[in-house]
């Protein structure tokens, strides 16, 4: 039965998500406006996800730093596109105390301005090279409509910017940092992604180009889940990044900066979950398990303590819910918060030397023998449960990437059941524009050394060039 306090996803998606988002006490709206509260159940999706990123990042060599939050005006303005590409979303502090400030300082949109004016007066020699940091943080851009975790006006981030002696070292950095990305999509939000270059029109503010992550929610939009932006040269000229490189002359240094948001919370939300709340793959769960006695006696609490403190000390999360609520309430609570695993351990049960064992994603009830080697049953469920829920997200997917060959077909996908279409384009930033009047469908991503599925772009119908992803996006 589902959730009464969640209305169906098939009706109305978009207050199905508003009260998922609710009922599992991710986040609340704030007095702020166009900002949220991230309420406890929330805040620990994304700590747990620093906690796997964090590892992720420094094996992979990168160090964590922190910037400063204001950036001078005269500072912004040095990389015009950056500045002009971001002028829309900047919010200005004008006023310190009660004094008027000198010059106006803009809340960071993002830092590749404090990391640029850093570098510079650190990048001295190609042995300095190459410096690869990270930052968690906050940001601040000034959205004109915000959905909890999808998009506000602060939110929380981590921004990688590197810098190097080569481009083609920066290049792969680039490409390294992508593919890290996918493996933590894939791997641990069980989300498939689609990944490949950003067209010129839809690329990062003062990039040479953009890679990025797109991601199919259940209603069949898309969502860029995450970027990676080389820059070659162009912070480096302006902010005067120069090194001795091995031949010993003066070069400017190649950089790039890469970012995964809050949004994948609401990625996580609108792939897996359903009309009876959260659904969270155990390898991102804050608690992978609970467990809930029924009834009171010795034989009850002693086991279900017992199989707490063996999961405990193979490193799983879990805790028992001993409050003073009724079963009924606790199997409910426990799946509007999107636990993988609960185990029930009632007297009745274990006069039959059972236990029963639910899984969250299929609500598929198992009863095992009280004694069995309950490490490895949770294991091994887990293991289960995280490659159907990323099996069932990629078949959904897939099931809904379609193939046009023209605007009809556009017309008729987004118009009918939308979701990610492969089609050919010509380059021309003409023809995107006259996509996006079908329901507001954007390039994805252009899919690099894919087989062309025509020779014709969709729009025009002259010569093409790529094959793109489109799609409807948050």
């Amino acid at each position: 039965m589902a959730n009464k306090a969640i209305t169906s996803r098939d009706v109305d998606f978009g207050q199905w998500y508003t009260d998922v988002v609710k009922a599992a006490h991710l986040a609340d709206y704030s007095n702020v406006k166009g900002c949220t509260v991230f309420e406890p159940n929330g805040y620990a999706i994304w700590e747990k996800m620093q906690q796997i990123l964090d590892k992720m990042f420094k094996d992979t060599g990168h160090k964590n730093v922190y910037m400063p939050v204001l950036i001078p005006e005269s500072l912004m303005k040095k990389e015009g596109e950056l500045i002009n590409g971001f002028a829309p979303e900047v919010a200005w502090v004008t006023i310190g105390g009660q004094k008027e400030l000198d010059e106006k300082m803009c809340i960071r949109p993002t830092s590749e301005t404090l990391f640029s004016d850093y570098y510079a007066s650190k990048v001295k020699s190609y042995r300095d090279l190459p410096l690869k940091y990270n930052q968690w943080c906050n940001v601040m851009r000034w959205e004109k409509e915000t959905r909890p975790f999808l998009r506000s006006r602060e939110f929380l981030w981590q921004e990688g910017h590197t810098v190097h002696s080569t481009s083609a070292e920066a290049e792969k950095e680039t490409r390294d940092m992508l593919e890290l990305y996918k493996k933590f999509f894939e791997d641990y939000l069980a989300i498939p992604a689609i990944t490949g270059k950003k067209t010129e029109k839809e690329k990062f503010a003062g990039a040479e180009y953009t890679l990025t992550i797109e991601s199919l929610m259940y209603n069949g939009v898309a969502l860029q889940s995450g970027t990676t932006h080389y820059f070659g040269q162009k912070f480096s000229k302006a902010y005067d990044i120069k090194f001795l490189n091995k031949d010993n002359e003066l070069e400017y240094a190649y950089q790039t900066s890469w970012g995964l948001t809050t949004r994948m919370i609401g990625a996580l939300i609108m792939v897996h979950s359903d009309d009876d709340g959260l659904v969270l793959p155990p390898n991102i769960a804050p608690n992978q398990v609970v467990i809930i006695p029924i009834g009171s006696s010795d034989e009850v609490n002693s086991l279900s303590k017992d199989i707490c403190d063996k999961l405990k000390t193979e490193n799983i999360s879990v805790y028992i819910d001993d409050t003073d609520r009724s079963p009924g309430f606790k199997f409910a609570e426990s799946e509007v918060n999107g636990i993988p695993v609960r185990i029930e351990v009632g007297a009745r049960d274990l006069d039959k030397g059972i236990i029963t064992i639910a899984r969250r994603d299929t609500k598929e009830k198992i009863e095992v023998k009280k004694d069995i080697d309950i490490v490895k049953f949770v294991k091994d469920l887990m293991n289960t449960i995280q490659k159907d829920m990323y099996d069932k997200a990629k078949a959904r997917r897939d099931r809904m990437t379609y193939e046009a060959h023209t605007l009809k077909d556009v017309e008729d996908i987004m118009n009918k059941e939308p979701g990610f279409i492969k089609a050919m384009w010509c380059g021309d930033e003409e023809c995107e524009l006259k996509m996006k009047e079908i329901r507001g469908t954007k390039s994805r991503c252009i899919l690099e050394n894919a087989k062309p599925i025509d020779d014709k772009c969709v729009v025009c119908g002259k010569e093409a060039k790529d094959l793109v992803v489109w799609g409807i996006q948050y």
